[in-house]
């Protein structure tokens, strides 16, 4: 389902019920359905709630507003606009920065946060190289599959698995890889 939320739209799956919601925050690449295993284990026993940041999976590509705070706000929106009571933030990498910020704002209904490997909430610092490396990552099926060897994973993923980070990887907004006229790319992993 869509949810409109900060001006756009916001692609969001949800299963199971309960009082208690988790609402899963992807990585920069991912895609709601990166927390598929988890959450068919979880659904059981509380309503999972996993979005797409915009410009990710099925979420709709504005062609600006790809910082920190708007991927904050989106995910507000949402748990605003599915009326949220009680609700754990559950955010990996990318989507472990928003939370932060998320919950460093101590929004009603919040009664916990879980962080996995979170990229961290102050702006991070890269080199030029590094930058350009970022900006390529998810530019072919080659350089995915090279992020997901030698940086997403300890571990080889399974055949489905692999793939499945293939695709999401390959379906970000082609603006969040393209520089702007000051030569720089709105990232939340700045």
């Amino acid at each position: 389902m869509l949810v409109e939320s900060n001006g756009t739209r916001i692609h969001v799956r949800q299963q199971g019920q309960g009082e208690l919601a988790l609402v899963f925050l992807h990585y920069w690449g991912g895609s709601s359905r990166t927390w598929d295993k988890v959450a068919g284990e979880l659904a059981g026993r509380y309503r999972i709630v996993a979005t797409d940041h915009r410009g990710w999976g099925q979420s709709p590509a504005p062609a600006a507003g790809y910082g920190l705070a708007d991927l904050a706000a989106d995910a507000e929106g949402v748990i605003e606009a599915l009326e949220l009571r009680r609700y754990v933030l559950v955010g990996h990498s990318m989507g472990g920065k928003v939370a932060q910020l998320m919950a460093s704002r101590r929004p009603r209904g919040l009664e916990a946060l879980v962080l996995v490997a979170p990229s961290p909430p102050s702006p991070m610092v890269l080199s030029e190289e590094q930058r350009a490396t970022l900006i390529g990552a998810y530019q072919s099926r080659e350089s995915v599959q090279w992020v997901i060897d030698h940086v997403l994973t300890t571990r080889p993923l399974d055949a489905a698995a692999r793939e499945q980070v293939v695709e999401d990887s390959l379906r970000g907004a082609p603006c969040m890889f393209k520089p702007d006229q000051r030569g720089t790319v709105e990232s939340p992993l700045r």
